[in-house]
C-alpha cells in the first residue's frame, strides 16, 4: 500500500497592496514583492496634487486591493502641486470603506520615536544638546518629542510647534478645552484661507528657521520638505527622514550630508513608505484590517526591520565640544576688543583696574574650533568660551563667584551644541576643582587633569632626549635616577606610576610617611621597572636626579632648593599653582624646567590664537577634544583625585585619534631649540667644571 500524501496547503493568492499618492507621478510603479512569506503586487500611482483623482482611484482599487495606502499630501504642497488643506487625505481616505485603508500615521509614529532611541542606542550621547531644526509640521511630532529628552536646540518651521502650542495644550486640560472651543470657527473655514491667515507668522517662522538651519547639526524633514524648504547648506549635517530611494541619497551626498537617519525600514527593492509598509500589515492580520500593537511589534520583529542609518560618504561622527579659557595675565586682554585698543594706550594704573572689573564679565564665545579631524574619520568641533578673571582675580574671589561663571558657562555651550565641556587653567583649580560645577552644570565637565598628567611626562620625556644628556636605552626608557616630589598626591602619584615604568631608579618623596609607604607598596605590586627609595624630604638626593617631577599642593611654599639640581637635570612642575617660580627657574639656566606638554592636533585645525603654534592646545584641551573624538560625553576627571586608569585611558585614545606632543613649555613659553642647546651647553660646561 504506497503511503498516503501529506496535503500541500493551498496556494495564497499574491495580495495586492495599493498607494495613491497625492505627490508626483514620477515614481509610480507596479512591483511583485514579498513580505513575511506572502507574496505581494504593490501598485503605486500619482495624482500630482489631484484630490479629486485620489478619491476616484480609491474607489476604482476596492474591488481588487486588500489594502490601501493614502500618501504625499505633504510632498504635493512642498514641490507646489497642491495648495489646499492637509485635511483633504480624511475625504480621500473616506472614499472606500470595503478595504483597509490608512496613511501610515500609526507606524510612522512608532517609527519616527524607534530611529531617534535606536541611533541614541547605538551612538550614546549623539543627540545630546544637537541643534536640531525641523522643517514641515505635525507629521514630526513624534520625532520632534522624542527629541526633546536629548536636546532643547529645537526650530520648528511650524509657528505652533516653534511656540510649542500642541504640548501646552495637551498638557493642560482646561487649555485643551478652551483651545477647541476658540479654534472652532478656524476650522470650519476652507483650507485656503487658514493658509491666508497663518501666511506672516509661516514666513516669519521660516526665515528664523533658514537662520537656524546655517549652524545646526540635525535638520529632521522629509526629501520634497528639504527640496522645497531649499536648503542647499547641508554640509556636514545628519539629515532625520523617511522613504529615501538610492537617488535620494546621492543628492543628499552631492550636498554633502554626512548621516541621513531613515525612519522607514526598506525590505524591498523598491522603496516604500511607512503608509504602504502598514497597508501590508493590515492585509496579512486577520482582523478586519485592525492592526493592535501587539500585531506592530510581531512584524516589525519576525520581517526584521530597522531603522536605516546611511552615510553617503562612508562612517563617521562629528562630535561637539567647549573649553572655559581665561586671561592668564593683563597682555591676554590685548587679544580681545575693546580691551586691546585700550591696554595700547593705557597707563597700569588703569590696567589693574581693568582687570578687577573683566573678573565680573559674563562669559562670552572667543572662538570657533573646526577643522578637528581624526585618523578614524571621527570630526570634532567646538567653542572657546571665555571668563573674564585673570588668576590673580579668580584666587581673589571665593569659589563661588568662578562657579557661577562656570555655569553660566555651561548653559552657553548647551546652546551651542556642546556635549562635553573642559576647564582649562585655573578655573580647575578653584575650590573643588571642577566637582561643583559638574553636579549642577548642564553638560558633562572634565578638568583635562588625566591627558595634563600624561602630556607633562610626555614633554618630560621628550625633553631628556632633545638635551641629550641623561642615558637612554633603545625603547627610550631612562637609564638614571628619577624623583617625584608631592609623590602621595593625586597628580603626584600618577606621575610616580608612569616614572615607575620607565626609568632604573625612582624616589618618592613626601611628608605624609603612611600614604608614601602604602604607595611605593602599591607600585612595587604592580612589577615596575625601577627599583623604589622613599624620603620625607628632596634634600640630599636632588644632585643626583636626572628628572625630577614637582607635583605638591604647596601653593607657594618651597618644596625643593633649585640650586642643589644637579646641572642638566629635566624639572617638570606639573603643580597648580607653579611649586617653581620664574625667579627661581632664572637662577639655574643649566636646569630644563618643564611647566607642560602641549598636545597637537589631528586634523586642518582653525581657531583663534591662545598664545600656541596653530594646531596646538594645552593638554587639558587635548582631553575635552580626545572624549568628544570618541563619543564620550561624559564627566571625566574631576577633583583632586586623578585615577591612574584615567591617565592611561585618555592617553590610549589621544594617540588613537592621532593627537602628538607638539611643543614643551617651561614658565616663559615655549622652548624652541636654541633654548635647549643653550642649557645643554651651560649644563656641560658646570659639569666639567665639577660644579
Amino acid at each position: 500500500m504506497s503511503p498516503r500524501r501529506k496535503a500541500q496547503p493551498p496556494v495564497q493568492p499574491p495580495l495586492v497592496i495599493v498607494e495613491v499618492s497625492l505627490a508626483a507621478a514620477d515614481r509610480d510603479c507596479d512591483e511583485q514583492i514579498s513580505f513575511l512569506h506572502r507574496d505581494i503586487r504593490f501598485v503605486r500611482i500619482g495624482t500630482n496634487g489631484d484630490v479629486r483623482a485620489a478619491k476616484t482611484l480609491v474607489r476604482e482599487w476596492t474591488a481588487t486591493a486588500d489594502a490601501i495606502a493614502v500618501t504625499g499630501i505633504r510632498e504635493a504642497r512642498a514641490a507646489g502641486l497642491y495648495d489646499g488643506e492637509l485635511e483633504a487625505v480624511e475625504r480621500v481616505m473616506r472614499a472606500t470603506t470595503d478595504v483597509p485603508v490608512t496613511d501610515g500615521h500609526g507606524l510612522r509614529d512608532v517609527l519616527q520615536e524607534w530611529a531617534i532611541r535606536h541611533v541614541q542606542t547605538e551612538m550614546p550621547g549623539f543627540f545630546n544638546n544637537a541643534r536640531t531644526v525641523v522643517l514641515g509640521g505635525l507629521n514630526h511630532a513624534r520625532t520632534a518629542r522624542v527629541l526633546r529628552e536629548f536636546t532643547d536646540n529645537l526650530e520648528f518651521a511650524d509657528p505652533l510647534l516653534r511656540l510649542d502650542l500642541p504640548g501646552r495644550i495637551n498638557g493642560n486640560p482646561l487649555l485643551e478645552i478652551a483651545a477647541n472651543a476658540t479654534l472652532w470657527p478656524v476650522r470650519r473655514m476652507p483650507g485656503v484661507v487658514r493658509a491666508q491667515i497663518r501666511a506672516p507668522g509661516q514666513r516669519l517662522s521660516n526665515a528664523l528657521t533658514r537662520r537656524a538651519a546655517r549652524d545646526c547639526d540635525v535638520v529632521v524633514a522629509t526629501y520634497d520638505e528639504l527640496v522645497a524648504f531649499g536648503l542647499e547648506e547641508l554640509a556636514g549635517k545628519t539629515v532625520v527622514t523617511s522613504t529615501i530611494s538610492e537617488e535620494r541619497l546621492a543628492e543628499l551626498a552631492a550636498r554633502g550630508v554626512d548621516m541621513v537617519l531613515d525612519a522607514t525600514p526598506q525590505p524591498f527593492p523598491v522603496t516604500v513608505s511607512e503608509a504602504v509598509l502598514e497597508a501590508m500589515m493590515m492585509a496579512i492580520v486577520s482582523d478586519g484590517g485592525r492592526l493592535t500593537n501587539d500585531d506592530l511589534l510581531d512584524m516589525i520583529v519576525s520581517a526584521g526591520m530597522e531603522p536605516r542609518l546611511l552615510y553617503p560618504h562612508g562612517p563617521k561622527r562629528k562630535s561637539r565640544f567647549a573649553f572655559v579659557i581665561h586671561p592668564l595675565s593683563q597682555e591676554f586682554f590685548g587679544r580681545v576688543e575693546p580691551l586691546g585698543t585700550i591696554s595700547k594706550v593705557a597707563p597700569p594704573v588703569v590696567m589693574d583696574v581693568v582687570e578687577k572689573v573683566a573678573a565680573y564679565y559674563p562669559p562670552f564665545v572667543y572662538s570657533h574650533v573646526t577643522g578637528i579631524t581624526s585618523p578614524t574619520g571621527a570630526e570634532a568641533e567646538g567653542w572657546l568660551i571665555s571668563v573674564g578673571g585673570t588668576p590673580r582675580e579668580l584666587m581673589a574671589h571665593s569659589p563661588e563667584f568662578t562657579y557661577a561663571r562656570l555655569l553660566d558657562a555651561a548653559d552657553i555651550a548647551k546652546k551651542l551644541g556642546a556635549q562635553v565641556m573642559g576647564l582649562g587653567a585655573f578655573t580647575k583649580v578653584v575650590g573643588d576643582a571642577g566637582v561643583t560645577v559638574a553636579k549642577q552644570a548642564s553638560l558633562p565637565i572634565t578638568t583635562g587633569n588625566s591627558y595634563s598628567a600624561s602630556g607633562a611626562l610626555w614633554a618630560a620625556h621628550e625633553a631628556v632626549n632633545q638635551l641629550g644628556l641623561a642615558e637612554v636605552d633603545e625603547h627610550g626608557r631612562i637609564k638614571g635616577k628619577t624623583m617625584v616630589v608631592g609623590a602621595t598626591g593625586a597628580i603626584g602619584s600618577v606621575c610616580a606610576r608612569l616614572l615607575a615604568l620607565a626609568s632604573d631608579e625612582l624616589w618618592l618623596v613626601s611628608p605624609e610617611t603612611a600614604k608614601l609607604l602604602a604607595l611605593k607598596h602599591e607600585i612595587e605590586r604592580d612589577n615596575p621597572r625601577a627599583e623604589i627609595h622613599v624620603a620625607a624630604t628632596p634634600s640630599g638626593h636632588l644632585q643626583h636626579m636626572d628628572v625630577i617631577v614637582t607635583a605638591t599642593s604647596g601653593a607657594g611654599k618651597r618644596v625643593l632648593d633649585i640650586m642643589d639640581v644637579k646641572p642638566g637635570c629635566v624639572i617638570t612642575d606639573v603643580a597648580r599653582p607653579l611649586d617653581l617660580s620664574a625667579a627661581d627657574v632664572a637662577k639655574r639656566p643649566d636646569v630644563l624646567v618643564v611647566e607642560s606638554g602641549e598636545i597637537e592636533l589631528p586634523g586642518d585645525v582653525r581657531m583663534k590664537d591662545i598664545g600656541l603654534p596653530p594646531g596646538v592646545v594645552y593638554a587639558c584641551m587635548a582631553e575635552t577634544i580626545a572624549l568628544a573624538l570618541e563619543g564620550r560625553y561624559e564627566t571625566f576627571t574631576v577633583g583632586r583625585n586623578i585615577e591612574w586608569a584615567k591617565v592611561k585611558e585618555i592617553y590610549r585614545l589621544g594617540l588613537k585619534h592621532g593627537m602628538k606632543l607638539a611643543t614643551i613649555s617651561g614658565v616663559n613659553g615655549v622652548f624652541t631649540p636654541e633654548d635647549v642647546d643653550r642649557v645643554r651647553e651651560l649644563a656641560l660646561e658646570r659639569r666639567a667644571v665639577g660644579v
